[in-house]
């Protein structure tokens, strides 16, 4: 018994150790320091971590970065390419699935590896493994992807730098800087699909018992050219849920929708049920969009209204002012222009004035 007790004690006692030394390990910084950035395509964020070695006058491409693969003396690999950084992998991670140089790529964390080629050019390589450390233990079987680029030559860069230089609405491209070489590569996201996929799910859990989500959701559909999907959702704010009922922003976002749709006389009139539901600033942006759809009669109408239903808010008067010169009766325009002047805060008057000298030079003001 006492045996017993004795081993169970040496055991709880090498547990306790074992605890203390690797709880115990101290923190001090890396020879080369850890770095993150990230930036987002639509809802997509891309997100590259990479340690930061220095150039320190050291021989770059070629010497301290082999070309091609190599076997680097240690670890499992006898054919490693870069580890695009210093320490452990550098990662890159995708939000959503990607195009990488125009090759498909699942969401998800990816090891990146580089393959330089003493021609120019490089070999991108995003592995499944993105836990090693380095390239040591590189497996071209993990692969997800190898893409191939052209580099570039660059002003200096001391401390190896990832950056996204070029940002567009759909793609962006990453590059990777050090010494005298840049080394990009082009990403590109399937934006709209992505927002309309999330969109779609979204409005089956707690987001859509909002109306105001479902009239931003048809307002998203409605400017991606998604005109079926854009008037399903604005339905559903308008009727048939326990939140819905007619506002002038669905309303008149519904109006839009059927003018696009080839559907003109139904829209106009949702224009009359919104006009009645708007304050004038709403009044004045729904006429202002009937004028850029060349509905210039029923603009005049409802902006007519405007003005007697807000006591000539100056706002209603530009509003008419813009109607009338969208029908060539600058006469009227120049009036109504005045009246808005009069009432107008400060900060407006010089927009106001401008648009009153075009009126009286005969030219258009929308």
């Amino acid at each position: 018994m006492k045996n017993s007790n004795l081993i169970i004690a040496c055991i709880a006692a090498a547990m306790m150790l074992f605890t203390i030394d690797t709880k115990a390990q101290l923190k001090t910084p890396e020879g080369s320091q850890r770095a993150q950035v990230m930036q987002r395509v639509g809802i997509t964020n891309i997100t590259i971590d990479y340690g930061r070695p220095s150039v320190k006058e050291r021989e770059i491409w070629g010497k301290l970065v082999p070309y091609g693969y190599n076997d680097l003396g240690f670890g499992t690999s006898k054919a490693a390419p870069w580890r695009a950084g210093a320490n452990l992998n550098t990662t890159i991670e995708f939000t959503n699935d990607v195009k990488v140089e125009g090759k498909d790529i699942e969401a998800g964390i990816y090891g990146l590896h580089i393959a330089l080629k003493e021609d120019g050019g490089a070999t991108i390589i995003f592995s499944n493994n993105s836990t090693s450390w380095g390239s040591y233990f590189y497996d071209e079987k993990e692969d997800a992807l190898r893409v191939d680029v052209k580099t570039k030559e660059a002003p200096h860069t001391e401390i190896l730098s990832f950056s996204f230089p070029i940002i567009e609405a759909n793609s962006t491209v990453a590059a990777l800087r050090w010494e005298k070489k840049e080394i990009p590569f082009k990403i590109e996201v399937d934006v709209k699909s992505i927002v309309m996929a999330g969109i779609k799910n979204d409005l089956r859990n707690t987001s859509g018992f909002t109306q105001s989500n479902w009239d931003n959701a048809a307002n998203y559909a409605f400017n991606a050219g998604e005109l079926d999907k854009a008037l399903e959702w604005i339905n559903g704010s308008i009727s048939g849920n326990f939140f819905s009922k007619e506002t002038f922003s669905n309303l008149s976002l519904k109006s839009q929708i059927l003018v696009k749709q080839g559907k003109t006389n139904d829209a106009m009139t949702l224009v009359d049920k919104a006009a009645k539901l708007g304050n004038a600033s709403q009044v004045f942006q729904l006429g202002t969009g009937l004028i850029s759809q060349k509905q210039n009669d029923k603009a005049l109408a409802i902006l007519k209204d405007n003005v007697k239903n807000n006591n000539g808010a100056w706002p209603s008067n530009f509003g008419l002012a813009r109607a009338y010169s969208a029908k060539g009766d600058y006469k009227n325009a120049v009036k109504s222009l005045n009246i808005a002047m009069t009432k107008a805060p400060e900060r407006f008057k010089p927009r106001l004035t401008a648009a009153l000298e075009k009126l009286k030079k005969g030219e258009d003001i929308n």
